[in-house]
């Protein structure tokens, strides 16, 4: 039996550059799972000790080991090795942010009370230089007891230097430790920050103000007018991002894909595997892979956002407004994630310590249109809005679908009023976030970020897509019309019977049968809607060719009750099922997933009797 490979903890404060030593200290070899009963996300990496193998865990970041939120609370186990059939680790490696040294080093003090071997990584040290910040580190590290390397992640500076003092602890073999005490907090906070002003008096000089650039910046972008302002024009050149600057790639890619498809029509013989392959395999894929584009440009927003230290002052700045409708700036970057996919979004969530604005957040979170709700709103979009330019240049798609984002954010807001109605206001928790400093996002990891995003979704079109777009094939061909037939063929197959089936439910908001039946795969994947009707229409000419079918089949007020169905109906198994595990209770996911599909048939019955 082969023993235990000696595991460290990679532990510190959000925000700190934590995950970015992670990947230069583990390469490639990395894998992401959750810890056991507890939907929390963990990354376990590889680091070669000499000739042995060791473990590190990335841990959610933390402030504090006497901490409320779930993210810190499993942080907190994982160190005191509470976690089931998971022992604590062998060593810790501390990630300091050295523009921050006062906030990092509480958290440092604490850990150092459970008498774990322990490296301090002072990251972010460029950033510190720039700013003027002087560090002693040989006389920090003596202070401390601890040995101290400086680094620069983004950059693996002084990433060996902290490879060597890491493998200077491996112990091969090391006795698993049964679980730690942490003891009592004995000291208050006021007495912990005059004892870690005491040992960097001396070894640490700093200037006494920010950069001045950076106060009025901050004066800008918080201010209660001004920065609403900036912050809705950042989100109003993201939505015309997504149409006019993807406009190009989306006509390239759609023409490779009818171009592959006109070859492998004219390679195979006619016949059901001709069929299959034009129809099922390229045309069902091709269908979603045009959309890659808006989907990038959409991540370029939100990493180049995370990234450059404006989303922290972006929760400060939205927390008075959103206390109005109940939640708070804690609120802001999960449900902003879920721009993206809800599924992070509702994850991040564990990050609020009040278990009530915790559970509206996650209530709320799929109102944030996802990128996979992008496919077809510029579907639609596309075959319905004309590609017209107004109000002196800007995008009429783009701002059709900047109506579509706002829609679900206001609907969120006036829902999550709806549900906090009763919360009592001393009930609230004061917002304290950390503001990092001003930075200019790296461009390596910015590029790794949005490769990883286009990798996603890219396997989702070689798997899931792919898969369900096989299936529909074959509901849509079989059984064959019969000899005598005089309706279009698919009306006689499986998809046509199940589509006459649902169709009476749906007949009020408009939606034919052929529409009813993109709504059933769309369930696994929403982008699969999208390759769903390119089938059951039988079109085979790329994306331009399914809009025009679409809009000489579907009337104007149906196509708007259609996006309005997806801006607010649970189109996604995987949200529902992380819904269940973060809250735990089958009555709250019971509630989520209903009082979202009447939403949705009540706001798209809205939307068609209003529109006509």
């Amino acid at each position: 039996m082969n023993a235990a490979p000696f595991r460290f903890a990679l532990v510190g404060n959000p925000n700190c550059g934590k995950t970015a030593l992670f990947n230069r200290l583990t390469g490639s070899r990395a894998k992401v799972a959750n810890y056991a009963g507890v939907t929390v996300e963990k990354r376990i990496g590889q680091f070669l000790a000499g000739e042995q193998t060791a473990e590190i865990i990335d841990l959610p970041g933390t402030y504090s080991l006497y901490v409320a939120s779930p993210d810190e609370q499993v942080a907190r186990r994982v160190i005191l090795g509470e976690m089931a059939d998971e022992a604590s680790p062998d060593a810790l490696i501390a990630v300091v942010d050295a523009t921050n040294l006062k906030l990092g080093l509480r958290l440092v003090l604490e850990l150092k009370t459970l008498e774990i071997p322990m490296v301090l990584a002072l990251n972010l040290a460029d950033a510190a230089e720039h700013r003027g910040i002087r560090i002693n580190v040989a006389e920090l590290s003596q202070r401390l007891g601890l040995p101290v390397v400086e680094t620069v992640a983004v950059r693996k500076s002084g990433v060996n230097a902290l490879s060597q003092a890491m493998q200077k602890m491996v112990v091969p073999n090391a006795t698993k430790r049964e679980g730690i005490h942490l003891p009592d907090r004995v000291e208050d906070i006021e007495s912990l920050y005059a004892r870690i002003d005491q040992i960097l008096e001396g070894c640490v000089t700093a200037p006494a103000n920010p950069p001045r650039w950076q106060e009025v910046l901050d004066s800008l972008i918080m201010h209660p007018v001004a920065g609403l302002v900036i912050l809705l024009t950042i989100l109003f050149l993201m939505f015309q991002a997504v149409f006019a600057w993807a406009s190009p790639l989306v006509d390239a890619i759609d023409g490779a894909v009818q171009w592959i498809g006109a070859q492998a029509g004219a390679l195979l013989p006619a016949g059901i595997l001709q069929d299959f392959v034009v129809n099922g395999l390229i045309a069902g894929t091709g269908s979603v892979l045009v959309f890659l584009p808006q989907i990038i440009i959409l991540f370029a927003f939100i990493l180049a956002l995370e990234d450059s230290g404006y989303l922290p002052r972006a929760a400060f700045l939205l927390d008075r407004l959103m206390r109005g409708v109940g939640l708070s700036g804690r609120s802001f970057i999960p449900l902003l994630s879920s721009f993206a996919c809800a599924v992070p979004g509702i994850m991040a969530t564990r990050s609020i310590a009040d278990p009530k604005e915790r559970l509206i957040t996650i209530m709320v979170a799929p109102l944030m249109t996802c990128s996979a709700r992008l496919p077809v709103y510029a579907l639609v979009i596309g075959a319905f809005v004309p590609k017209a330019t107004v109000w002196g240049g800007f995008n009429l798609q783009g701002l059709t679908l900047f109506v579509l984002y706002i829609a679900g954010i206001l609907s969120a807001a006036v829902i999550a009023w709806i549900l906090r109605r009763n919360q009592k206001a001393d009930d609230d928790f004061p917002l304290l976030l950390e503001l990092p400093s001003y930075r200019w996002p790296h461009l390596y990891h910015f590029l790794m970020g949005l490769k990883e995003r286009a990798w996603i979704f890219i396997r989702r079109v070689g798997t899931i897509i792919l898969a369900l777009s096989i299936l529909l094939w074959f509901l849509a061909t079989y059984p064959h019309a019969p000899v005598n037939a005089t309706a279009p063929a698919i009306e006689y197959s499986f998809a046509g019977m199940l589509g006459k089936f649902m169709q009476p439910i749906f007949e009020p908001l408009g939606f034919s049968w052929q529409m009813c039946i993109a709504l059933i795969p769309a369930m696994a994947a929403r982008e699969v809607a999208v390759s769903a009707l390119a089938t059951v229409y039988a079109v085979g000419g790329g994306d331009a060719a399914l809009g025009a079918s679409l809009a000489h089949a579907w009337a104007w007020p149906v196509a708007l009750a259609y996006l309005a169905w997806f801006v607010y109906a649970p189109q996604c198994l995987s949200t529902i099922a992380v819904v269940r595990r973060e809250t735990n209770s089958a009555k709250s996911t019971a509630l989520f997933t209903v009082y979202l599909f009447v939403l949705a048939y009540v706001g798209a019955l809205l939307t068609r009797y209003l529109a006509s």
